[in-house]
């Protein structure tokens, strides 16, 4: 997984942009469900004419009303669309969270305040070949970032889902290959899971991006091993979504730590 011998300093430059912060004052205008444990809501107002997400693993802030004022929690915008001012965002759900809670109830008409993205870490797409891994948290960021992607550029995607009916179909032009791993609930074993697809990547040629999210230590074990088997530093980005046993912390993705 050694860069290829032909890589040029002038390719694979990834570029971190600051957006303005500000807190918009948004409406629900769809509710879909993906699956039993994934629930997409649409919101749109006025106040998106001017969103900006440059990249698929951005986040904002979603503020949920409580008893005590707001709880603020981290979610990725699955989806844009600045003409139609809609935004889309995915919730994984779980038993426990005031995300879960709020988004297990909402219907068309109710109001949310989002805030951000505050910035975005541009990835080129011009590398050689991409890997992302995760598990059922990671699964907005993976979607929107292999809908993106150039056509035929070699993907592989491998995740961790409680079953079968937890997969996706992503609609993209790239060369995808989709590795589903069911395991019903998550345990400490998901990366080892995930490992017999990270050792795969010693056997791509030219330079490739990987991108981890999802349960920290999950994250972790498949960062060490990325890193261990020569791919470069520079090429990887590592996020941990949240942490086990803590709780509002699976459902929320509460916990985003970034591993360098």
């Amino acid at each position: 997984m050694e860069p290829s011998a032909h890589s040029s300093s002038a390719k694979h430059v990834i570029v971190r942009q600051r957006h303005e912060l500000r807190r918009r004052s948004l409406i629900v205008s769809a509710v879909h469900d993906l699956s039993r444990r994934m629930r997409r809501i649409v919101l749109t107002s006025p106040e998106l004419a001017d969103f900006r997400s440059l990249s698929p693993d951005d986040h904002v802030k979603v503020f949920f009303p409580t008893d005590q004022g707001e709880q603020m929690r981290d979610f990725t915008p699955r989806r844009f669309d600045v003409q139609a001012q809609t935004l889309t965002i995915d919730f994984a759900l779980h038993e426990s969270g005031i995300a879960t809670r709020w988004a297990t109830q909402a219907t068309v008409g109710q109001r949310l305040i989002v805030g951000g993205p505050r910035g975005s870490r541009v990835v080129p797409d011009d590398f050689d070949w991409y890997a992302f891994f995760g598990d059922e948290t990671a699964l907005p960021a993976i979607g929107r970032w292999v809908e993106s992607l150039r056509p035929q550029v070699p993907v592989l995607t491998a995740v961790v889902i409680a079953d079968e009916s937890e997969s996706q179909q992503l609609q993209t032009r790239a060369d995808h290959r989709a590795v589903w791993i069911s395991r019903g609930e998550p345990s400490e074993e998901d990366s080892e899971r995930l490992l017999p697809y990270v050792e795969r990547l010693a056997n791509c040629s030219g330079d490739g991006f990987v991108w981890i999210a999802g349960e920290s230590h999950m994250v972790g074990v498949i960062r060490d091993q990325v890193l261990a088997a020569g791919h470069p530093r520079d090429w990887l980005e590592a996020r941990g979504y949240w942490k086990r046993g803590e709780t509002d912390s699976f459902s929320d993705s509460a916990s985003r730590e970034r591993h360098r």
